[in-house]
C-alpha cells in the first residue's frame, strides 16, 4: 500500500509506481463487462450519468490572510454557518459518501445500479484533513469489494480542478499524474488500474491545436482510454459541423502544428441544465425513447450520459438519491438498463467495434484553422491563421470550449493568471530542473501549492476573496521555489 499523506502533505508524486501498474493492466481481470449481467446484444439502449465532486483549498484557516492555513472550503462553510449556502455544508459531507451506502443497498435488493464517480485531488486531501474518514470507508467499499467495484466506475481528473484550455500543459500532466498517485494511495494499484475515463474539470477542453494535442497526449501516455467531452465543445473533423448520433462513441483527433496527431475515444456529454437532468435521471427517460443504432456495420444500444455536480444544487441533494433508487430498481433487467462508460466499451470491443470505427472529431474551429493553412505545418503559419480567424470572426477563439458558452476561463483574469503564469514558470525553472527526487518533501510542497494555486474555483466566482485566496497561495508558491530551490 502507497501512504496517503507523507509529512502532512498529500502522496501525489508515487509516479513510479502508477506508470508501473498502468503497464502491468492485464487481460486476465475480469473486466466489468464480464461482472456486469447485462446481455447487451438484446438490450435497446442504455444511460451513464457521472457525478463530479469537488472542493477546493483555500487559505482561510485563520484571520490573517498572510498566515491562515490551507483548508477545505467545505471546512470554510462547516466553520462559518451564517454566511451565504454555508449550512449546506452537512449536507455536502452526506453527499461525498451517500453513493458507498446507495449501492450496498442496491445490491442486496438484487438490482444492478451504475454510476461513475470524479472526485478531485483537492477534495480528497480536504476531507482527510478534516478528518472525515467516513467518506472513505464507504467509498473504498464500493470501490474494492469484489462484489461492487464493476458497478462504480471512477474517472481521472486533474487533481486540482485545472482547466486545460489555460493550464500550462506541464502542469496538467502534473495534475494528472498527481491525482493517479493519489487515487492509488487512498483505493490501491488495483483499483487504480480499473480507472479507464477521464473527466476534464468544468468540461473545459483545449481548441489551441498545440495545446489539444499535449491535453490528448498525457492522456494517452497516463493511461487513459477514453475522455468526456462536451456537446458544443467538439465538431466533426470531416466537415466541422456539429455531430449528428450524439449517442455513440467518437474519436477525438487532436492535430498540433508540427503536423503530430494524437487521439482516443470521445463520449459525448449533451447539453442542458446538469444537476437537474442527472438528478432527475433524465438520461435514462431520454434512452428510453432510444432504439439501436447502426455502427460499424453492426447494431448497437446507443448510450446516452450526462456528469453533473453530485453535492450541487437543492434538486442534487434532494431530489437525486430517491431517484437514483427508483431508476436503478426499474432498470435492472431491462431492455434500457444503466451502464457505465468502459463497461460499454467493452461491450463494443466484444462485437469486434473499437477506436478506430468511431467517426472523427476536433476542437470546436479546427476545421477552419486547417482550411486556413492549407496543408502548412508550420508554427508561425499556424499563429499567422489564427490571427486572421480572429479578425474575420469575432465569434472565432482559442479559449477553448467547456459546459458553459458565456464564460471564459481566460477573459477578465489577467489578475489571477499572471501570478499563476509566473508561479508555473518559475516552478519550470528551479524545480523541475532541479535534481531534487520528486519524492522529496521540498519537491511536493513546491508542487502542491502550485496545483493548489491553478484551481477553476478562483476565476469560476469572479473578483474579491477567491482571487484573494489565488493571489495568496500564489505568494506562497513563490516564495517556497525561491527558498528551497
Amino acid at each position: 500500500m502507497l501512504p496517503e499523506i507523507i509529512d502532512g502533505l498529500p502522496n501525489i508524486t508515487s509516479i513510479k509506481e502508477v506508470e508501473a501498474a498502468i503497464k502491468e493492466r492485464s487481460k486476465n481481470v475480469l473486466s466489468p463487462a464480464e461482472k456486469g449481467k447485462i446481455s447487451f446484444g438484446n438490450i435497446k439502449s442504455a444511460a451513464a450519468i457521472a457525478l463530479h465532486m469537488h472542493q477546493p483549498l483555500i487559505p482561510a484557516g485563520g484571520h490573517d490572510l498572510g498566515t491562515a492555513d490551507i483548508i477545505s472550503n467545505l471546512k470554510h462553510m462547516m466553520d462559518n454557518q451564517g454566511i451565504g449556502d454555508n449550512h449546506n455544508a452537512s449536507v455536502f459531507h452526506w453527499c461525498y459518501k451517500r453513493i458507498g451506502e446507495f449501492i450496498p443497498q442496491l445490491l442486496g435488493e438484487g438490482k444492478e445500479p451504475r454510476v461513475m464517480l470524479e472526485y478531485s485531488g483537492q477534495l480528497f486531501y480536504g476531507l482527510r484533513k478534516m478528518g472525515l474518514d467516513d467518506v472513505f470507508d464507504a467509498l473504498k467499499r464500493v470501490t474494492c469489494d469484489p462484489g461492487m467495484w464493476h458497478t462504480v466506475e471512477w474517472l481521472g481528473c486533474p487533481w486540482g480542478h485545472a482547466v486545460a484550455p489555460s493550464t500550462p500543459v506541464q502542469d496538467y500532466r502534473l495534475h494528472v499524474k498527481a491525482w493517479q498517485s493519489n487515487f492509488a494511495a487512498i483505493f490501491g494499484i488495483d483499483a487504480l488500474k480499473r480507472v479507464r475515463g477521464f473527466s476534464p474539470s468544468e468540461m473545459a477542453l483545449p481548441n489551441h491545436p498545440d495545446t489539444a494535442y499535449e491535453f490528448v497526449k498525457t492522456l494517452r501516455e497516463c493511461g487513459f482510454t477514453w475522455v468526456l467531452v462536451q456537446e458544443h465543445s467538439v465538431e466533426l473533423a470531416a466537415n466541422g459541423h456539429g455531430l449528428q448520433n450524439k449517442h455513440v462513441p467518437h474519436r477525438l483527433v487532436c492535430k498540433n502544428s508540427k503536423g503530430e496527431e494524437a487521439s482516443i475515444i470521445a463520449i459525448i456529454k449533451t447539453q442542458g441544465s446538469d444537476t437537474k437532468l442527472v438528478a432527475q435521471m433524465q438520461p435514462y427517460y431520454e434512452a428510453l425513447s432510444l432504439s439501436r443504432t447502426t455502427l460499424a456495420g453492426k447494431s448497437i444500444p446507443p448510450l446516452v450520459t450526462q456528469i453533473a455536480d453530485g453535492e450541487n444544487g437543492g434538486v442534487m441533494m434532494n431530489e437525486f438519491p430517491p431517484k437514483f433508487m427508483e431508476v436503478s430498481h426499474i432498470s435492472t433487467g431491462s431492455d434500457t438498463p444503466m451502464m457505465n462508460v468502459t463497461e460499454y466499451l467493452e461491450h463494443l470491443e466484444g462485437m469486434g467495434i473499437t477506436e478506430k470505427d468511431f467517426e472523427a472529431i476536433h476542437p470546436v474551429f479546427q476545421k477552419r484553422i486547417w482550411d486556413k493553412m492549407a496543408g502548412s505545418g508550420k508554427k508561425a503559419v499556424l499563429a499567422q491563421a489564427i490571427e486572421g480567424l480572429k479578425k474575420e470572426d469575432h465569434r472565432f477563439h482559442m479559449d477553448g470550449g467547456s459546459w458553459t458558452n458565456d464564460l471564459s476561463w481566460v477573459k477578465g483574469y489577467q489578475n489571477v493568471l499572471d501570478p499563476m503564469n509566473q508561479l508555473s514558470v518559475k516552478f519550470a525553472q528551479k524545480v523541475l530542473t532541479s535534481k531534487v527526487p520528486v519524492t522529496d518533501y521540498k519537491y511536493r510542497n513546491a508542487l502542491y501549492h502550485l496545483m493548489t494555486s491553478q484551481t477553476s474555483c478562483f476565476r469560476y466566482w469572479g473578483q474579491g476573496a477567491w482571487t484573494d485566496y489565488a493571489r495568496e497561495i500564489c505568494r506562497r508558491g513563490m516564495e517556497i521555489v525561491d527558498r528551497d530551490f
